[in-house]
């Protein structure tokens, strides 16, 4: 039997938009029959490409996003999953004002059926603070779902901060909401990514993981170029192709 619980990170660049060509074909290659359980963009809109093959997780990424269309997009979601701000500890967003957020206008969602992923934070001394601020802050109407970030070499470290977290905040099934190797070798990037696949898989209090990320360009320079899941020329590299069919996932 298939375990689903691989999320696309689907770029924005991807979608056709004003101004930008995108690659929305590729999204007709994607195996959804396979391990992959839903996808996510960064954005409150779905990829007109996605076409219903599978849920779609929509962001309030930000500040802006609790506005305009995009909160008219979020309010628009009926049994979904939702996320709650991206590493908004890097983005100048208290814990205290996310939580004041979180009772006056996110908490709400849960009427349509919806249920919240907490913010997702980076696994630094200044994320794993703010998260643990936030939890205390919202204790009594907590996250369906705790959001982390990790990024590293090591996959042994990386299970040990998700053990940690998961000790911490026992009730929350996780969501690995962005996860690479930052290797610049891809022997090492590959066996990162099947070890914490693999692991995952088996993990029975992780909900959903993805893997950072399937655009054509490498975001930045911190992220490994030897970790991306798109080629420049919009096709899939080795490693996308084993995410979306290997199960368990092999060297």
């Amino acid at each position: 039997m298939v375990i689903k619980k691989r999320c696309l990170l689907w770029d924005w660049t991807n979608t056709d938009g004003p101004g930008h060509q995108g690659v929305p074909g590729q999204m007709d290659k994607i195996n959804f029959n396979g391990p992959m359980k839903s996808v996510s963009n960064w954005n409150t809109w779905t990829p007109p490409e996605l076409k219903g093959r599978a849920p779609f997780r929509p962001m309030i990424h930000d500040l802006a996003k609790l506005s305009g269309d995009d909160w008219n997009r979020i309010e628009g979601t009926h049994n979904g999953i939702i996320h709650y701000f991206n590493e908004p500890e890097r983005a100048g967003i208290s814990a205290e004002k996310a939580a004041d957020i979180w009772f006056k206008q996110v908490v709400a969602l849960r009427k349509k059926g919806n249920k919240l992923i907490s913010p997702s934070c980076a696994s630094d001394p200044n994320g794993q603070k703010w998260i643990a601020d936030f939890m205390i802050r919202v204790e009594k109407d907590p996250p369906d779902f705790l959001g982390l970030h990790w990024y590293g070499t090591d996959h042994n470290e990386a299970i040990k901060y998700f053990e940690a977290m998961h000790a911490k905040h026992p009730r929350q099934r996780i969501f690995v909401t962005e996860i690479a190797s930052i290797s610049r070798n891809y022997k090492d990037v590959l066996s990162f990514t099947v070890e914490i696949a693999n692991w995952m898989d088996r993990t029975e209090w992780i909900e959903e993981y993805g893997f950072f990320g399937c655009m054509r360009q490498v975001a930045d320079s911190f992220v490994s170029p030897e970790a991306q899941l798109m080629k420049p020329n919009g096709q899939f590299t080795e490693l996308m192709v084993k995410l979306e069919n290997e199960q368990p996932m092999k060297i």
